[in-house]
């Protein structure tokens, strides 16, 4: 077994005379570990072993905790959780304003040199003075302002809910010129924008995930149908952004391919069975992913021959740890056995969430290793 992977290839080797693949750990900017404040959910421990299960050996876990990280104290009590517990690289987001209740502005200048970036991801910033102070202070310290994209003014549901609160964030980048990046990019509205904004030269990047990108708003309806006649609970179709329609994937799909959208990454967003059971309009928003991202898109991107393997990597390891500074090394790495077929079971996965879209599909891509400073933190027990 080799001891360091060139971060930017993909390299062959051979385990009990099979060839496997050695990729650069995946990196995921996306992440909601729920500790402190909402353990039931998910805890550092349970999270990051998930993350290694799925061949991430960095994450970047959201602020939308108890408390929030808004100010030094409250970040201490997430530093120190991750501290004791996190089995891969795990690095916390300040938030932008005082708990992410978008009222009183957070303490950037106390936190910027101990967070990676600065979010209000699950809400979106809806007070425009916020968001400009925000991005003046996050360039001041050479920090990016990560925007969950949500106006308040419009269903969530709809596209203009998600573009609108874009295209003025747009306006602020423009005036101030931050760095920026949009969370869980989801219509075709915009990823326009976000092709005329790079267009432009403005420092802009985006994300999006998997289930935006191979399922529609039709598998919601009949997830819904599914769940009246008494089969399985709707909720793990149930995500914020919700997922959009067959022209919006499709957009996505060649925003993906032109370098419009730069990375992938999960939102991985654990809840209790009794959180994701309820009638679809009461139950919780978000789902699981760290464990099916690689999979499902492997399966059905790169199989499917619309994007390379290659591609896959730069989207899931190389991009997103460029982007965003991470610290990543030969001794970050992933091992997988992509031949090996099997069927998605999240009752065997290291997550404490369960809810996911991708429950019981057929995939293949088999993580036999992660690796994070050369040392085994994950190995998949036939």
């Amino acid at each position: 077994m080799t001891d360091r992977v060139n971060p930017n290839r993909i390299k062959t080797m051979t385990i009990d005379n099979k060839d496997v693949f050695a990729f650069p750990g995946f990196v995921d900017v996306h992440v909601h570990l729920r500790e402190p404040g909402f353990c039931y959910k998910e805890t550092v421990a349970t999270g990051t072993a998930s993350a290694a299960a799925g061949g991430f050996t960095c994450i970047l876990s959201m602020p939308n905790l108890n408390p929030c990280p808004d100010s030094i104290e409250n970040l201490k009590v997430q530093q120190d959780a991750i501290d004791k517990d996190a089995i891969v690289k795990t690095i916390p987001y300040g938030a932008i304003t005082v708990g992410e209740k978008g009222e009183v502005m957070a303490d950037i200048d106390g936190l910027a040199d101990k967070v990676v970036a600065f979010t209000d991801d699950g809400v979106g910033v809806m007070n425009d003075d916020y968001m400009e102070e925000a991005m003046i202070k996050a360039k001041k310290y050479g920090k990016l302002v990560v925007a969950h994209c949500e106006d308040n003014n419009y269903p969530r549901e709809s596209s203009e809910a998600e573009y609108k609160q874009l295209a003025r964030d747009l306006e602020l980048v423009r005036k101030t010129g931050c760095s920026y990046h949009m969370c869980h990019v989801s219509t075709k509205e915009s990823v326009e924008l976000i092709r005329q904004a790079k267009a432009e030269g403005l420092d802009v990047t985006c994300e999006t995930a998997a289930h935006y990108l191979l399922l529609t708003r039709d598998d919601v309806y009949d997830a819904i149908g599914e769940m009246a006649e008494g089969g399985r609970p709707a909720g793990r179709f149930k995500m914020n952004p919700p997922i959009k329609f067959e022209e919006d994937r499709q957009a996505l799909i060649e925003a993906l391919k032109d370098g419009t959208i730069d990375m992938l990454a999960t939102d991985h967003a654990p809840h209790s069975a009794e959180e994701k059971g309820q009638e679809f309009d009461k139950c919780a928003f978000g789902i699981i992913g760290l464990e099916t991202a690689f999979p499902v898109l492997y399966s059905r991107l790169v199989k499917e021959g619309i994007i390379t393997l290659e591609k896959l990597i730069e989207l899931m390891a190389i991009a997103p740890a460029k982007r965003f500074g991470l610290p990543v090394s030969e001794g970050d790495y992933t091992v997988w056995d992509l031949d090996e077929e099997y069927v998605l079971d999240p009752s065997t996965f290291k997550t404490m969430g369960r809810a996911t879209p991708f429950d019981g599909w057929k995939v293949n891509g088999r993580c036999l290793k992660t690796f994070v400073e050369g040392k085994e933190v994950y190995s998949y027990d036939r």
